[in-house]
């Protein structure tokens, strides 16, 4: 075996372990960041790791927060992230992140040890079918349990996360592979016959569309998730432009078009603004852009809508036609088709358009008329809103903001002004409580000169705030403003609104209260003391400002402000689980009524208002 491996890692090499060819297969594809923890399966492969001079391992405290990490890293950069685990409850700790990575199409490749191959299906010490396991929530996965393979299996994990509609994939190598001897060469190319995602459009789909754009009276741009995927924000912003039609960015969307654009009616769905959900509802026209028409947008499906044709536009052909008929599919990457639709309806609007003169002056009506807002508390304590406004105000929208799940997640995408792309990031499809801390840690590494801002609930910090100590040991100096409600928040809002304030379970103790515990359990502030982070607390308005100033000049350690809010703050617009968009309430007990006249006898809460909406 030789002693010292060629510097490039694409050389072939005629001797070397099944665990150098794994490192040497990373760095090859161009690994950067591997965030993981060593265990008996993967330890051969952590030996050579300690000599790559291209890969920065970075030691977890938990394997989820491996995975949260490598999904923030892949969210803010753009790039595959990568996570590492063994065998077991190893490999198994990695499944919600893996889940996570799935639901809302991040390109991560997960790398587990496995037990030896002659012990596989012997329930030997730390075993796990994880390739079994993963199946439904993985685009793909592997077992690898000869080492001539792993060059050519990492080469496909790679090419499979990133490609197509991203996703996440695992690599299972059992440790007898990692171990043995083997020779490298690295496929020039990679050749997955089957595996052909279509990446043009095609053109007689792209001219249909541009002529129901042309025709169409009240059409909306129904932007998701995969415009900011597919890099498209600068050709949505192009076709916005030029055809003057009325957007909404979805949850997953925020920063596709910025925040500031006159056309941006904001987030549609379960929390959306009035004027977005409103302006799907009333449409004649859906122009649906890597969106999926998941239920927190549409609500009661049958109801979502319903006087609207609808061109679908999405990189998998899966998702078209899904949950919503579809009168113009269009499969195709997205930065490319809406290049191509762009040209197409400026050809098309050459021979005439709808004017949307009325409609736009409607939209911006709604817009204005109800704005997102919320009332200060009664008894003068923090508003979470308002914290988020001000964070907002004084990081700017240069900086990556990361969200837990929650009411806190909520806030985020309403009161923070989102200019850019890749600079939001949160759990939108699993929902994944614990997601803020380990992947805000993942994106200051993707882009360690970006302020990055963990936003987390109370309930959400506890699970994975062990990762503070992974920030502090590693460099990374991320900030994390925990809006510290004293309860699981979005759970308690539901209590409130549908259990007559029956409280079961909600209270975590972790702010002031006269309960049966006067202190908070824990102290945020010692906690973060004791991972070596600089700890604040803020419960008054007026300190909010000189609070957040303070974490934005430390810039060598994280920075943990523990924001004591009021606990009965809620999450308003809100359309309930499983009922009609047209039942919006925009504060509890005010639902506006719809004019539309297939529909005049609107849901209202039984003590509230109705207004009319023209």
């Amino acid at each position: 075996m030789p002693e010292q491996l060629p510097l490039d890692p694409k050389l072939p090499v005629a001797e070397l372990t099944g665990a150098q060819s794994l490192v040497r297969s990373l760095e090859a594809v161009g690994v950067e960041v591997v965030f993981g923890i060593p265990g008996g399966a993967i330890l051969p492969a952590y030996d050579p790791l300690m000599d790559s001079p291209h890969i920065r391992h970075i030691l977890v405290r938990h394997e989820q927060g491996a995975g949260h990490a490598a999904e923030g890293y892949a969210v803010a950069t753009g790039k595959v992230g990568v996570c590492m685990a063994t065998s077991g409850p190893g490999a198994t700790n990695l499944v919600t992140p893996i889940a996570d990575a799935n639901m809302d199409s991040v390109p991560m490749v997960a790398i587990t040890g496995q037990v030896g191959a002659k012990a596989i299906g012997t329930d030997a010490f730390q075993e796990a079918d994880i390739a079994g396991i993963t199946t439904p929530i993985t685009k793909h996965n592997y077992l690898v349990t000869d080492p001539a393979d792993i060059p050519r299996t990492v080469a496909e994990a790679f090419h499979l996360a990133a490609t197509g509609r991203p996703g996440p994939v695992l690599v299972d190598v059992a440790k007898s592979a990692l171990q043995a001897t083997t020779s490298f060469t690295w496929p020039e190319t990679v050749d997955l016959p089957g595996y052909r995602p279509v990446v043009r459009p095609h053109g007689k789909q792209i001219r249909e569309a541009a002529r129901l754009i042309a025709a169409a009276e009240r059409p909306v741009l129904y932007v998701g998730g995969g415009v900011i995927k597919a890099d498209a924000s600068a050709e949505l912003r192009a076709l916005a432009d030029l055809t003057g039609i009325p957007a909404v960015t979805t949850l997953m969307a925020r920063g596709a078009l910025p925040d500031s654009h006159p056309q941006n009616l904001g987030m549609p769905g379960m929390h959306g603004t009035v004027a977005a959900v409103t302006a799907l509802q009333k449409s004649d026209l859906l122009i649906t852009l890597g969106a999926r028409f998941d239920d927190r947008v549409t609500g009661e499906l049958s109801s979502f809508a319903p006087e609207a044709k609808v061109i679908h536009a999405d990189i998998d052909p899966a998702e078209i036609g899904k949950n919503r008929e579809v009168d113009v599919p269009i499969v195709g990457d997205a930065k490319l088709v809406i290049a191509e639709l762009t040209a197409a309806v400026a050809a098309e609007f050459e021979a005439g358009r709808a004017d949307l003169t009325a409609w736009t002056e409607q939209t911006r009506s709604w817009k204005e008329t109800y704005p997102l807002g919320y009332a200060d508390s009664a008894d003068g304590t923090l508003a979470p809103q308002f914290v988020l406004e001000r964070i907002s105000a004084l990081t700017g929208p240069e900086a990556v903001y990361v969200a837990g799940v929650g009411q806190h997640q909520m806030w985020s995408a309403q009161f923070i002004r989102y200019e850019n792309p890749r600079t939001w990031i949160n759990s939108g499809g699993l929902g994944t409580m614990g997601f803020s801390v380990p992947a805000a840690m993942g994106a200051k590494v993707g882009r360690p000169d970006t302020v990055v801002w963990a936003i987390d609930g109370d309930g959400c910090f506890q699970m994975t705030n062990q990762e503070l100590a992974t920030c502090t040991l590693n460099g990374i100096p991320l900030k994390v403003a925990i809006i510290n409600n004293s309860s699981l928040g979005m759970v308690r809002q539901w209590q409130t609104l549908f259990y007559s304030e029956r409280y079961s379970n909600t209270d975590l103790h972790s702010g002031d209260h006269h309960g049966e515990h006067a202190a908070p359990i824990p102290d945020f502030v010692k906690l973060a003391d004791a991972y070596g982070c600089v700890g604040l607390r803020c419960d008054r308005p007026e300190d909010v400002d000189a609070t957040i100033e303070k974490a934005l000049a430390i810039n060598d350690v994280p920075v943990v402000i523990d924001f004591r809010v009021h606990r009965d703050a809620m999450v308003w617009p809100m359309v309930e689980a499983g009922v009609s968009n047209d039942a919006i309430q925009y504060a509890r007990g005010l639902s506006p009524k719809w004019d539309r006249e297939v529909d005049s006898d609107i849901v209202s809460s039984e003590d509230g208002e109705e207004m009319v909406i023209s």
